[in-house]
């Protein structure tokens, strides 16, 4: 359960927590999630639904968020020209590797999903569900970007994440710092059936030319196709189309102020 307390803050919480789930929520649960008296959080859902923002199913008076903030979204990521500066370096990585390739971008102490490409033509493909946020904890992509913090940070930021209900816990904070020390002298993470059983990831940072990481790229398929053996070639495709993206990513500031 997490507090909020200003009304701007109260309400985005609840934004937040509506886009996190995936089916419609009851009014006790949102009120619970949130810190909130039933009263509190019935009288915003009103006003959301009212301007558009939420929806109450008829049938269960369950409450979700609109297709509004989803289309703002997508609005505001082709208004930026990421995807377009980068979907090439992720097509090539994709054909190269024949599995999917996803790149997530930092914002604030989270880490989203923007951009997928799949490289499997046939056979066994991996397709996991497009949600928003990464898992930081236990994923490929959640190493890699926490491993570019110092250690104290990524530990809070892992244990934020779960307190939130984003990610499980970690087994050992000795064994987490010992493999974020390892992923960031190679330059990439792994995850080898953490995430799902069976499936495969490899992820680097995306960082700026001397500065700061901005997101990261992965390639993940099935174990039985990334085998033990083809870690190393994939992790040197991925530190490439990583070092690609960085050197890229400029390009979105110059292409906003053209258009």
């Amino acid at each position: 359960m997490r507090v909020v307390n200003s009304l701007v803050e109260r309400c985005f919480a609840l934004v937040s927590l509506l886009a996190n789930e995936a089916a419609a929520m009851r009014l006790g649960e949102i009120a619970e999630q949130l810190g909130l008296q039933k009263s509190a959080a019935h009288r915003m859902l009103n006003v959301l639904c009212e301007i558009g923002w939420v929806e109450q199913e008829q049938v269960t008076g369950f409450y979700k968020l609109s297709l509004r903030l989803a289309i703002l979204g997508q609005r505001f990521l082709s208004a930026t020209h990421l995807t377009d500066v980068c979907q090439p370096v992720l097509e090539e990585l994709a054909a190269a590797s024949a599995e999917l390739v996803r790149m997530a971008v930092i914002q604030g102490e989270t880490l989203t999903w923007i951009a997928q490409v799949q490289g499997a033509k046939s056979g066994l493909k991996y397709q996991p569900e497009m949600v928003a946020k990464v898992r930081l904890g236990s994923t490929a992509n959640g190493k890699a970007y926490l491993s570019k913090l110092l250690p104290k940070d990524a530990l809070r930021i892992v244990i934020k994440s779960a307190d939130d209900g984003q990610d499980g816990t970690i087994s050992s904070v000795e064994d987490f710092i010992k493999e974020l020390k390892l992923t960031r002298k190679r330059g990439w993470a792994i995850s080898d059936g953490q995430t799902e059983p069976g499936v495969v990831a490899i992820a680097a940072p995306i960082t700026l030319i001397g500065g700061p990481a901005v997101g990261t790229v992965s390639v993940a398929g099935p174990s039985s196709r990334l085998t033990q053996e083809q870690h190393g070639s994939v992790a040197s495709s991925v530190l490439a189309a990583a070092a690609k993206l960085g050197e890229l990513w400029p390009l979105r500031q110059s292409c906003t102020e053209a258009s």
